[in-house]
């Protein structure tokens, strides 16, 4: 460790520290310019160094190495911030004034951060050092910013004039870590039963379309990141995202040689619209790409009607979306077909049935467990008339508080066996009999 200072200690308060030292490198950090961001990383540093040592600073609570840290991660990371940033078990952090910082995590706890930042001008100079990194502004004229900061980090910042001037920002940074449980973990977190996933991972398998609704963090992009690495690897698998990535669904063996047959893809957004590569675009590109599933991470637009087309036409396709339920998953997507084509409700909804007939509702309850509520299938018979049947569901029982903290108590239910219709497609599709029969036997509890 370096300990080294002049005999003649100069201590100082840490803001006054980190304002001499951003001075007197200012001159100098434009020439850090570096295609190698460790060799940037070092170079920033010795100046830091050098200067401290020169003018014999030094600062309470700090040996030398961790006061060179401080102000580096200050001066050219993220503040505080930068731990939680890249952290495996943090969802979302919210900026809700410069000196309220509340770090949600995937275990779905809500813990204020012990740091604040040291004025409203500090808080709008990390966050404007965040948004630089993806080249974005914030200022009166752009006081709200929408957009990534990586692959794998949404933004949202409200600054002043929206914002009061004394609370200095507004931001939400949600970071997509979707965890990469197995279905042991799924079982043991009472997520859903054993026959639940299975019934969604064949279905999946053997070409029948579905999508995974719910709300933000109920657990649909952790469950259909599951479901996806269930897809044999001598299957094509094409990923449609907007904005960031979330999956990385390629194997390797012990070699590092690629094992499975994955395409992962993301949209493109450019201010002018004729450059714009959004989820519709990739659909339509994908189905020249001969895949065999077809992964669009989000409906939320008119990509809606570009998705069931495809699923329509044979294609096995994997999708969320938000919704309160299983029958408003249609309703949601009708609407969102409509932002595409003003065709009436009543056809529109025929088609979504027939190119999802499997729909799978997640929640995050009030003790932040996360479950797959209801499981259903939308059975179309030979009239043209649809039937939405519950095949499995959680039932909530009550309500307790143990040691302080509330338990819901509840249990999965099988209520129907799936439709002739459906047994005889997946059949035709490939399903060993026997792997059928399990989903065939009357429901237990």
């Amino acid at each position: 460790m370096n300990n080294i200072f002049n005999t003649k200690s100069n201590e100082k308060i840490f803001s006054d520290i980190l304002k001499e030292v951003q001075e007197h490198v200012s001159n100098k950090y434009s020439t850090l310019i570096s295609n190698h961001p460790d060799k940037q990383k070092d170079q920033l540093k010795s100046y830091i160094n050098k200067y401290l040592q020169d003018n014999g600073l030094s600062c309470s609570g700090f040996d030398f190495d961790e006061l060179v840290e401080k102000l580096y991660s200050e001066m050219a990371e993220f503040s505080f911030l930068t731990e939680y940033l890249f952290s495996n078990d943090v969802e979302e952090i919210n900026v809700n004034q410069w000196n309220d910082i509340k770090i949600t995590y995937t275990n779905g706890q809500v813990i204020p951060t012990k740091e604040i930042f040291n004025s409203p001008d500090h808080a709008m100079d990390v966050i404007r050092r965040l948004l630089h990194h993806s080249g974005m502004i914030l200022d009166y004229s752009q006081p709200v910013i929408v957009g990534h900061l990586s692959n794998k980090i949404r933004i949202t910042v409200f600054g002043p004039p929206v914002i009061d001037k004394d609370k200095g920002i507004a931001v939400s940074i949600r970071i997509v870590n979707p965890q990469k449980l197995s279905k042991d973990e799924f079982i043991k977190y009472s997520t859903a039963t054993e026959e639940m996933l299975d019934f969604l991972s064949l279905c999946l398998r053997y070409g029948i379309s579905e999508c995974i609704t719910g709300s933000t963090s109920s657990g649909k992009t952790t469950i259909m990141s599951w479901l996806l690495s269930t897809i044999p690897c001598d299957k094509r698998v094409f990923t449609i995202e907007n904005g960031c990535r979330e999956f990385d669904l390629v194997k390797v063996d012990e070699n590092c040689n690629i094992v499975n047959n994955i395409v992962h893809t993301v949209t493109r957004y450019s201010d002018d619209r004729t450059q714009n590569v959004d989820q519709e675009i990739l659909l339509e590109k994908a189905l020249t790409a001969n895949p065999d599933v077809i992964c669009v991470g989000e409906m939320k637009s008119a990509e809606a009607f570009a998705a069931q087309e495809a699923a329509r036409t044979g294609h096995a396709v994997i999708t969320t979306t938000h919704a309160n339920s299983c029958i408003a998953t249609y309703s949601r997507m009708t609407t969102q077909c409509k932002m595409k084509y003003d065709i009436d409700y009543e056809t529109l909804n025929n088609l979504v049935t027939e190119a999802f007939p499997i729909v799978a509702f997640t929640k995050k309850l009030e003790d932040n467990s996360r479950k797959i509520m209801e499981i259903t299938e939308c059975e179309i018979f030979p009239d043209g008339s649809r039937e939405i049947r519950t095949l499995y569901r959680y039932v909530v029982r009550e309500n307790q508080f143990i040691n302080g903290k509330l338990k819901i108590i509840g249990e999965f239910e099988k209520v129907n066996i799936i439709s002739e219709s459906l047994q005889k497609r997946l059949l035709e599709n490939g399903v060993p009999m026997d792997s059928l029969e399990k989903f065939l036997k009357e429901g237990e509890n």
